[in-house]
C-alpha cells in the first residue's frame, strides 16, 4: 500500500475480508475516507494510526472483529468528523484521561458522529466524547462536558445504566443537536426547560427512565421536532398545550406516566401526526369530533387504559391510514356513532385497520355483522365489555385475523362453522361466556396454537381428533359440562405447555393414561416460564409491511439499530408502528442465492410452531429490497452469554437451554409438514437462522461433500453441546493439528469435571 500516496478513498465494505489491517494503511497521508465495515477483521489497530493521517475524514471499521483498546492516537486525526465502531470486540473502559478511548478526541474539533455501540465497554464516559455509545453497559452520570461539544448532531446513549439528572443548561451548547437518545437508562430528575435551545432538534427520546416532574411547556417551542418518545417514566401534570405548536410531529408517545387532565385539542390538529400514544396515565375528556379530518395521516391512536368518555367519533372512518385502534379500559358511551353499543356502522372505520381494541370500554349490546368489513383486522379485541347475543358469522370473512378475544362478555349460542376460514388465526380467546353445542368447529382451527374455551355452557364428548393438534401451545376447556376419557394419545401433543380440562366429568381411562398425562403435566410445567409466539402481530402474508414503514421502523436501517450480520445481509432490531419490537432481516441481493434463500426462508418459516423455535411475522418484498421481520430476542445469543464477561449461565440454565434446543431440532426433523434441516447450530444463531454451515461445527461429510442430512444437525447439535458446558469454541487457538473439541473432551472422558467450565 506504500506506493499508494495519492489514494484518497478506501472502500471494501461487506466483504469476506479476514486477518489484521495491515498497519501501511495508516501511512497513507493522502486518505480522506476508510471504510472496511461488514467484514471479518481482527486484531488491534495500531496506537499511532493517526499520526501520518492528519487529513483523514471518516473512520468506518463498524462490524467486525477487531479487538483491544482504542488508540489514544486517534486524537490525532484533527480533521475526522465520523468514527464509526460499533460491534466489534474492543474492552476496557472509557476513562476520563488517557486510555482506551481518550479525552483527547477533543481534539477532532469536526468531529459529527462518533460510533462505538455494541462493544464490551465498561465504567463511566470519557468527557469528551458524545455520539452512539449505545448497549455498552455504560455506567455512571454524564459529565456535563459531553452538552458543549457544539459541533455534535447526535447523543446516543441508548441502553445503558447512566444514572443521575440532566443539566439544566443542557441546549445551550448544541445548536446542531439532530437527536437526543437517552432511552433505557436509570436516568431521573426533572426534564430541562432549556431543551427548547436545541433549535434543530428532530428526536427526542428519553423514554425506560425515571423522570419526573412535568413535561416542560417550552418543548413545544421545537418547531422542527418530529418525534418525542417520553412513555414509561413517572411524569405527572397535564400534557402542555405547546405541543400543538409541533407541526411537524410525526410521532408522540407520552404512555406509562401518570399524566392528568385532557388532551389539548390542538394536538389533534396536527396534520403530520403519524402515531399518538397516550396509553396507562390518567387522562379524561372526550375526543374531539372533528379528529378524523384533522389527523388524515394517523396510523395508530393508542389511548388505553385512561379515563376518556364520551362519545367515539364517526368522523374515525375518514382515517384511511389508520392501521391500530386501541381504546381499551376507558368509559366511553353516547348515541353516535357506537351508542354504548357495536353498532353495524363499525363496519365503516377504515379499511386498512389491522387492529382494534376494546378491552373493558363498557360497550353493551351484541356484535356487529358489519365489523366483517374491516378484512384487514389481524387484531380484535372486544373482551370484558357486556355483549350479548351470539358471534356473528361474518367473521368468517376476516381472512387476516389472527388475534381473536370475546372473552368475559355474554355471548351465547355455538362457535360458528365459519371460524374454521380463519386459517392464520394463532389465538382464540371465548373465554367466560355462555357458548353452548359442539367444538368440533374450533379442532379445524389448525393454524391457532392458544385456544380459551374455558368457564362457557359446552357440553359434548372429547372427540379423538383433539388430541392430534400438534401445534397447540395452550388448550383451556376448563368449566364446562365436557364427557369422555383421557387417552394415552394426549402424549402426542408434544407442544403443549398447558392443558386444563378440570371442572367437567372427564374421566382418565386407565392407569396408564393417569401415568401419561401426568408426566406430560411434568414436562410443561418447567417450560412455563417460555415465552410464546407473538400470534397477535404474525401477518401470515408476506407483502404486508412496506419498505417504508421498515424504515420508519428502523430509524432509515441506522448504524445503532443494526443488531447483526452474516454473508447474506444484515439483521436490524425494529420498533413497528404496533409498539412491537422486532427483528428485521434485510437480505444482500448482491450475494448469488440471496433470492433463492428469501424465497425459501419465507417457505419454511411461515410454517414453523414451536416455542423454541423464532417465529416469521412478514416480510417485505420488492424488487430490489427483500426482507424477513422476526420476533426480536431482548436476551440476545447465546454466544453473548457464554462469552461476554457481564453475563452468567450456571450449570443449570445450560442444561435448560440444550433441552430447547433439542426439542426445536426433534420438531424440524420430525414434527413439522416438511423435513426442515438447520445447517448451522452455533451459539451465535441461537437467535437467527441462516443456510451455510460454519467450520468446527459442520459434520464432516457437510464439509468436504456438501452433503447435508438430519445427522449433519445432530452433529452439529453434539459439538455445540460440548461447547456450551466447556465453554470452549471449536476454533479456539488451543485446538491445532489433530487436536480438536470433540477429540479434547473425549480423551478427558474418563475426568469430566476437567472439562467442565470451571466457572462452576
Amino acid at each position: 500500500m506504500n506506493p499508494l500516496q495519492n489514494l484518497k478513498v478506501l472502500s471494501f465494505p461487506m466483504n469476506n475480508l479476514t486477518s489484521s489491517i495491515p498497519a501501511t494503511i495508516f501511512s497513507i497521508s493522502s486518505l480522506l475516507n476508510i471504510s472496511l465495515s461488514n467484514n471479518n477483521l481482527s486484531g488491534s489497530l495500531p496506537m499511532d494510526m493517526c499520526y501520518a493521517n492528519p487529513k483523514l475524514k471518516e473512520l468506518n471499521l463498524s462490524s467486525n472483529h477487531l479487538s483491544g483498546k482504542i488508540p489514544t492516537g486517534l486524537g490525532q486525526c484533527i480533521k475526522l468528523q465520523v468514527i464509526s465502531l460499533a460491534y466489534n470486540d474492543f474492552t476496557g473502559s472509557i476513562p476520563n484521561g488517557i486510555g482506551e478511548i481518550p479525552s483527547n478526541l477533543s481534539h477532532c474539533r469536526e468531529l459529527r458522529v462518533l460510533s462505538s455501540s455494541f462493544n464490551q465497554f465498561t465504567g463511566g464516559i470519557p468527557q469528551a466524547i458524545g455520539v452512539y455509545l449505545g448497549s455498552n453497559g455504560i455506567s455512571g452520570p454524564i459529565p456535563a462536558e459531553i452538552f458543549n461539544i457544539s459541533s455534535l448532531q447526535v447523543i446516543d446513549f441508548t441502553n445503558n445504566s447512566l444514572s443521575g439528572s440532566l443539566p439544566m443548561g443542557i441546549c445551550k451548547h448544541l445548536p446542531n443537536l439532530q437527536g437526543l437518545y437517552l432511552a433505557q437508562n436509570h436516568l431521573s430528575g426533572q426534564l430541562p426547560t432549556t431543551l427548547s435551545l436545541c433549535g434543530e432538534l428532530l428526536f427526542l427520546s428519553l423514554s425506560f427512565n425515571k423522570f419526573r416532574g412535568s413535561i416542560p411547556r417550552e418543548i413545544g417551542n421545537l418547531s422542527k421536532l418530529e418525534h418525542i418518545d417520553l412513555r414509561s417514566n413517572s411524569l405527572v401534570g397535564s400534557i402542555p398545550t405547546s405541543f400543538g405548536n409541533l407541526k411537524a410531529l410525526k410521532f408522540l408517545n407520552l404512555g406509562i406516566n401518570f399524566l392528568t387532565g385532557t388532551v389539548p385539542e390542538a394536538i389533534f390538529n396536527i396534520s403530520e401526526l403519524q402515531n399518538l400514544a397516550l396509553v396507562q396515565n390518567h387522562l379524561s375528556g372526550s375526543l374531539p369530533s372533528s379528529i378524523g379530518t384533522w389527523l388524515p395521516d394517523l396510523e395508530g391512536l393508542y389511548i388505553g387504559a385512561n379515563e376518556f368518555s364520551g362519545t367515539i367519533p364517526m368522523s374515525i372512518s375518514n382515517m384511511s391510514k389508520l392501521t391500530v385502534l386501541s381504546l381499551s379500559d376507558n368509559s366511553f358511551t353516547g348515541y353516535n356513532p357506537l351508542k354504548g353499543t357495536l353498532p353495524n356502522s363499525l363496519g365503516n372505520l377504515p379499511i386498512a385497520l389491522e387492529s382494534f381494541t376494546a378491552y373493558a370500554c363498557q360497550f353493551r349490546g351484541t356484535i356487529p355483522t358489519g365489523i366483517g368489513n374491516l378484512t384487514n383486522l389481524i387484531w380484535l379485541d372486544l373482551g370484558a365489555n357486556d355483549l350479548t347475543g351470539s358471534i356473528p358469522t361474518t367473521l368468517g370473512r376476516l381472512q387476516k385475523l389472527q388475534r381473536l378475544h370475546i372473552a368475559g362478555n355474554r355471548i351465547r349460542g355455538s362457535i360458528p362453522n365459519d371460524l374454521c376460514h380463519l386459517k392464520n388465526l394463532g389465538y382464540l380467546g371465548l373465554s367466560s361466556n355462555k357458548l353452548s353445542g359442539s367444538t368440533q368447529v374450533v379442532l379445524e382451527i389448525f393454524c391457532a396454537t392458544e385456544l380459551f374455551l374455558d368457564s362457557n355452557a359446552l357440553a359434548f364428548n372429547i372427540p379423538t381428533s383433539l388430541w392430534s393438534l400438534r401445534d397447540l401451545l395452550v388448550l383451556n376447556l376448563s368449566s364446562n359440562f365436557l364427557t369422555g376419557n383421557l387417552p394415552p394419545e394426549v402424549g402426542n401433543m408434544k407442544s403443549i405447555t398447558t392443558l386444563d380440562l378440570s371442572k367437567n366429568l372427564v374421566s382418565v381411562g386407565s392407569t396408564v393414561t393417569l401415568v401419561v398425562f401426568i408426566v406430560l403435566w411434568i414436562r410443561r410445567r418447567d417450560n412455563m416460564e417460555i415465552p410464546t409466539p407473538i400470534d397477535s402481530w404474525l401477518l401470515g402474508t408476506h407483502e404486508k409491511i412496506s419498505h417504508q414503514q421498515l424504515l420508519y421502523a428502523t430509524n432509515d436501517f441506522g448504524e445503532d439499530n443494526l443488531i447483526g450480520k452474516g454473508s447474506q445481509g444484515m439483521v436490524y432490531k425494529g420498533v413497528l408502528s404496533n409498539g412491537l419490537n422486532v427483528a428485521i432481516k434485510v437480505f444482500n441481493l448482491e450475494f448469488q442465492g440471496a433470492l433463492r434463500s428469501f424465497d425459501s426462508e419465507c417457505e419454511v418459516m411461515q410454517g414453523i410452531r414451536h416455542r423454541n423455535l423464532v417465529r416469521i411475522i412478514t416480510c417485505c418484498s420488492n424488487l430490489d429490497f427483500k426482507a424477513l421481520v422476526l420476533e426480536y430476542m431482548p436476551n440476545g445469543s447465546l454466544e453473548k452469554w457464554l462469552y461476554s464477561h457481564n453475563y452468567f449461565l450456571d450449570l443449570i440454565q445450560r442444561l435448560n437451554i440444550m433441552i430447547d434446543v433439542a426439542s426445536a431440532l426433534e420438531y424440524l426433523h420430525h414434527d413439522c409438514s416438511s423435513l426442515v434441516v438447520h445447517c448451522d447450530l452455533k451459539p451465535k444463531s441461537m437467535q437467527q437462522t441462516k443456510t451455510l454451515g460454519t467450520i468446527g461445527y459442520m459434520a464432516p461429510e457437510h464439509g468436504s461433500a456438501g452433503i447435508v442430512s438430519t445427522k449433519s444437525d445432530v452433529y452439529s447439535y453434539g459439538i455445540l453441546l460440548m461447547e456450551v458446558f466447556a465453554r470452549k469454541k471449536p476454533m479456539d487457538e488451543m485446538f491445532t493439528g489433530d487436536l480438536t473439541l470433540k477429540t479434547w473432551v473425549e480423551s478427558l472422558s474418563n475426568s469430566v469435571i476437567q472439562v467442565v467450565d470451571a466457572i462452576y
